[in-house]
């Protein structure tokens, strides 16, 4: 499935100015960028360009020390939970599951965030609880089938593969209903084919009217799924276009990709990972 190219519309999730400084350093700097309904953004730049510190300013893990964060309008809180629940979730670089609990359990976790029920009724196991249980449960159901791990679905998180892994990752972060998803190297140690069953899954999360903001060092991988890919480098926006843009701007090629723009072209157009 090619990319659809959403530029021309409204963003819902808006980063501003945000820069982030921890003493000295200077992480990000005036990053600004917009992430449209429906839209594949890819976030790419060398190894401490401020990638995955991005992500956590935008998921309320890091306060910002200058800019803002918002969401369909509405400054985002600066508490990942609460950030969770308006509707932003994330993976991580390390797969953070609970390897002593099944998928399945490690599912019904993420889903926790949309059971609404009172103490009371919990305490007491009444009906409002066990309809919350019977809904979560089969959300849950539904999530593993989707991403593929149903026949996982009592296996401990720790015993599944490690593509398996990452995949159950994304569904427990499906699972707290997101509008927006931000997949931090989704496809690290995968081979091929597991790789392109992941790009197939984030066009289906699309196909679901979630938008996705994907961290990658597989350059093949990014220009061939996003819409729109920002290269980061040195906590600053260097280039922000379509993926032929960013892969033909020279500026990439010297300060991203670190190599001569005819060894660059060969290897993008070959596939290979920098």
């Amino acid at each position: 499935m090619a990319p659809r190219h959403a530029k021309a519309q409204p963003a819902m999730l808006q980063a501003s100015g945000v820069t982030m400084q921890f003493g000295g350093l200077r992480a990000l700097n005036d990053v600004s960028f917009g992430l449209a309904e429906g839209e594949i953004i890819g976030l790419i730049g060398p190894n401490g360009a401020g990638k995955t510190t991005l992500f956590n300013c935008l998921t309320g893990l890091y306060a910002p020390t200058s800019g803002s964060v918002t969401l369909r309008g509405t400054v985002l809180p600066q508490d990942p939970a609460r950030v969770t629940e308006q509707g932003v979730a994330r993976t991580f670089q390390n797969i953070r599951l609970f390897p002593s609990m099944t998928a399945q359990e490690n599912v019904l976790v993420g889903r926790h965030v949309r059971m609404r029920q009172s103490p009371l009724s919990s305490l007491l196991h009444g009906p409002g609880f066990r309809r919350s249980e019977a809904e979560a449960q089969a959300r849950t159901e539904e999530l593993l089938g989707f991403v593929g791990l149903t026949q996982f679905s009592d296996e401990l998180a720790r015993n599944l593969p490690y593509g398996d892994q990452r995949r159950l990752e994304i569904a427990r972060a499906l699972a707290t209903d997101p509008s927006v998803l931000l997949l931090d190297e989704p496809t690290a140690g995968m081979n091929a084919q597991e790789t392109e069953a992941t790009r197939q899954l984030i066009f289906a999360i699309r196909e679901l009217g979630i938008s996705v903001v994907v961290i990658e060092h597989d350059t093949k991988f990014i220009f061939t799924l996003c819409d729109r890919v920002l290269v980061l480098v040195q906590g600053e926006v260097l280039v922000e276009g379509s993926p032929d843009e960013v892969r033909g701007d020279p500026r990439v090629v010297e300060a991203y990709l670190g190599a001569p723009p005819d060894e660059v072209d060969a290897q993008i157009h070959g596939g290979g990972q920098q």
